[in-house]
């Protein structure tokens, strides 16, 4: 069997990544851009409103409502910001952050019973090794 030519690896892994990530968020309780903006407060820390807006690439007004229901269900707090007085930064709450690990857990609970149920022996380990190769792709 030859060698497929890498644009079209390229495709068919970008088609079957996005159906498989679109699939393990619907395990999610929290709305997708709910555990979006709780993941980047976990990943890179506090961070203003309008931080948050340009990191998720929403309009600020957008995002101020969006951080408003999230303090409404105690997932994140605001503190001030220590250099600027005008400024406040969103950050995560202890609800929050077990939240989010909940999130994240039944994503991975629900892939591991889907290797477990879905591949066989061989596919496990194909997938396994598959799984450095991506994230060398994803280093490049």
């Amino acid at each position: 069997m030859p060698t497929p030519e890498p644009a079209t690896v390229a495709a068919d892994l970008r088609v079957a990544m996005g159906k498989l990530a679109r699939r393990v968020k619907q395990e999610d309780r929290i709305p997708h851009g709910q555990v979006a903006v709780l993941g980047v407060l976990d990943r890179d820390g506090a961070m203003t409103t309008s931080d948050l807006a340009a990191d998720q690439r929403v309009r600020p007004q957008s995002m101020a409502r969006a951080v408003g229901l999230l303090m409404d269900q105690g997932l994140v707090v605001r503190r001030a910001h220590p250099t600027d007085g005008r400024k406040s930064l969103v950050d995560l709450s202890d609800v929050g952050r077990a939240a989010l690990e909940a999130e994240r857990d039944r994503r991975a609970d629900w892939l591991a019973r889907a290797i477990d149920l879905e591949l066989d022996e061989d596919e496990q380990e194909t997938l396994a090794r598959s799984a450095a190769l991506m994230e060398r792709l994803a280093a490049y």
